[in-house]
């Protein structure tokens, strides 16, 4: 089967200076599309703009998704730069650093900068781009969830609180927005190796590769190609569905 192609696709990938995001971003870039990259790491993510270049129309907007005027400042901008929007990949969350403090340790400072970066934030996002992808009338939601959702990842309650919550939040989206012709549709990657995971103890990667059907690490290119076909033409009447993309850790 050859590759998934998103030619002329407007996409908005938030999250996009590192990591998954930036994966996602080189994907689309190669399927063809038209990508801003959105990110609080403004120097990296205009280096990640740069660099991607080469493959194609990019280029890159800051965004602080704890901030409702900086998101709605994002689509604005996006609107201006792309003419539209096709598709929108929710990558951007807190996730370094926080982990290893059981549920009795978290801060609720910890807690509230969580939730309103990776709940209200992905809400706040959607809600942003919206009228866009109400005018495309075929535009693709893909929301970055997390397999810790599905088996209860001890030490990280707030995170794992925060992705279940997209989990949901996405299968509500996928019936508000069903006859907008709008799809709604999340992963859930396993323990990827980026720059975000840097900080997971050994133990716990050990753990993932012991547990997957496939032993091994998981790397970002692992976990692209779901991402390319639920933006693509093909995911057309798939919404609301949860994807794990994580070589047989949990299944769904």
């Amino acid at each position: 089967m050859g590759a998934v192609s998103l030619q002329d696709k407007r996409v908005v990938i938030t999250g996009g200076a590192r990591g998954l995001g930036r994966a996602f971003a080189a994907s689309a870039l190669d399927a063809g599309a038209r990508v801003v990259i959105a990110d609080i790491l403004e120097d990296l993510g205009s280096q990640t703009a740069d660099d991607l270049s080469v493959s194609g129309d990019v280029s890159f907007e800051a965004v602080d998704l704890g901030d409702p005027v900086s998101i709605e400042r994002l689509a604005a901008a996006a609107k201006e730069t792309l003419g539209g929007l096709d598709g929108l990949v929710n990558c951007a969350a807190i996730a370094t650093g926080i982990g290893g403090k059981t549920a009795e340790e978290i801060e609720i400072d910890t807690w509230d900068r969580v939730m309103s970066v990776n709940v209200r934030g992905t809400w706040l996002v959607v809600k942003a781009f919206l009228p866009a992808l109400r005018d495309t009338r075929n535009g693709k939601i893909v929301n970055v969830a997390s397999d810790t959702a599905m088996w209860g990842a001890p030490r990280l309650l707030h995170y794992v609180a925060s992705k279940g919550a997209v989990i949901s939040m996405t299968r509500s989206l996928a019936r508000e927005l069903g006859n907008d012709g709008i799809s709604v549709n999340a992963i859930a990657p396993g323990l990827t190796l980026v720059e975000a995971t840097e900080y997971v103890p050994a133990d716990r990667h050990r753990q993932y590769i012991e547990g997957r059907a496939m032993n091994r690490e998981q790397h970002p290119e692992d976990v692209t190609g779901a991402v390319m076909y639920l933006l693509s033409d093909a995911a057309d009447f798939i919404t609301g569905q949860l994807l794990p993309v994580n070589g047989g850790f949990v299944f769904n």
